[in-house]
């Protein structure tokens, strides 16, 4: 017989973690035997077992012996329903994050700012999916006193499916771009998904975070129960930028603040911090020294000497928001030698070559020392204007061939064109 969430819930509150990879066991854990398109992960539960697990879940009757190695009828869906289970049995307040841009960067500065204060939980890289947000639940215990939750989308309905697992009591939307058009279908689809999240906190009573500079956000918040941030002294936090050569600074409360975040585009970011941490009561000198002290990773705006050139690496996502912003930030830094390397933006479906094609057209009309694209997309779009390269191994070829020192390089593109590959040739 096919184990009962709550059966499942006291197999895991006899483990000491959770995890879904059969190579990453620790000591008493307990086991998910999840499928993909390339692996069945129920062939693997006598090797997790056998690596350091105190109990395996399958979905196959044939893995399963009713000892140590139990039966549900599906796996995904009984993490995720253990998952919101615990959620709901400790009752930890919960702040969800969502947007197309810059929702991993302002999960790490809220979470940087909160652990001032609070025990915290939150999302650990970008565990934001169907799989990551149960993960990052199950990971909740007694101490915690909030969790800061991350949720990814790219298909109508995710954002959805994941508020009805984390439940969050508040929401913050860091903004909405063209992203996974692909997926969506349209802008309108990105609009209508995102705002899943506010259409979840409406319905529980809870209350939001809102940049109120954002007129999308506002149009869809109505009824809404909302902490403001932005420019004006309206609003509940209100800072100014002072603009990043090539670090953010930023104004607030007469406190100038000197970030390590590269781009003018982070600033909402801070503000949203700032938000979240005056809101739940963290000192003013607490939250500065938390965003002072924050270092980016991950490949999202990280600033790089490599002893020749200096590198803005923004190479773990890219659609045409985020690229226009990286564009724009570049174009105002005031330094010499510009030197650009972009690769192809993915998921964009039919409105592919014609974004591409605008930032093309967009750099035609600035000054840069060097362009170098990298992708079919922009290779299609340029039409011989640029270097450009099928392939980021193809531009290390080239670099290695034509050596550049003395540069100050853009490096932005989507993470499935491995521009990360292209920092050791600079």
């Amino acid at each position: 017989m096919n184990l009962t969430t709550e059966e499942v819930y006291e197999l895991f509150l006899q483990c000491t973690s959770v995890t879904t990879d059969s190579r990453n066991c620790p000591a008493g854990s307990l086991f998910f035997a999840l499928k993909g398109t390339s692996f069945n992960g129920n062939a693997f539960a006598s090797n997790a077992l056998a690596a350091g697990s105190k109990f395996a879940i399958v979905d196959e009757p044939q893995y399963a012996n009713g000892k140590n190695i139990f039966l549900v009828d599906n796996c995904l869906q009984m993490l995720q329903a253990v998952a919101r289970l615990h959620r709901q049995t400790l009752k930890t307040t919960v702040i969800g994050i969502t947007g197309t841009n810059g929702k991993t960067t302002t999960k790490e500065l809220v979470a940087a700012v909160l652990q001032k204060k609070y025990n915290l939980l939150y999302t650990q890289g970008n565990l934001n999916n169907q799989i990551g947000v149960p993960l990052t639940l199950l990971r909740m215990n007694k101490g915690h006193e909030l969790a800061v939750v991350e949720m990814g989308a790219s298909h109508p309905g995710d954002i959805k499916e994941l508020v009805d697992i984390a439940l969050p009591d508040y929401g913050l939307i860091t903004n909405v771009g063209h992203a996974h058009i692909l997926g969506f279908g349209s802008f309108e689809g990105v609009v209508k998904t995102k705002g899943e999240l506010y259409d979840f906190i409406r319905a529980k009573g809870g209350k939001i975070f809102r940049n109120a500079d954002n007129s999308i956000l506002a149009s869809i918040s109505e009824g809404l129960d909302a902490v403001l941030y932005g420019v004006s002294e309206s609003n509940y936090v209100h800072a100014r930028s002072l603009g990043a050569s090539p670090f953010l600074k930023v104004e607030w409360n007469g406190t100038v603040i000197q970030t390590h975040l590269i781009g003018d585009y982070n600033f909402e970011n801070v503000m949203a911090a700032i938000a979240v941490g005056s809101f739940f009561g963290v000192p003013s000198d607490a939250i500065i020294s938390a965003l002072e002290d924050y270092l980016p990773s991950n490949n999202r705006s990280q600033f790089k000497d490599t002893g020749k050139n200096h590198l803005i690496i923004d190479a773990y996502n890219a659609n045409p928001t985020s690229m226009q912003a990286a564009l724009n930030n570049f174009a105002a830094m005031d330094v010499k030698d510009k030197m650009l390397i972009l690769g192809d933006m993915k998921e964009l479906g039919p409105d592919s070559e014609m974004e591409h094609k605008k930032v093309v057209d967009w750099i035609k009309h600035h000054d840069f020392h060097l362009v170098c694209l990298v992708g079919g997309c922009f290779d299609a779009a340029a039409k011989g204007s640029f270097n450009c390269f099928p392939d980021v191994d193809a531009l290390n070829v080239w670099l290695q061939q034509h050596p550049v020192s003395g540069a100050n390089i853009l490096v932005k593109g989507s993470n499935s064109t491995k521009l990360i590959k292209v920092v050791d040739f600079l």
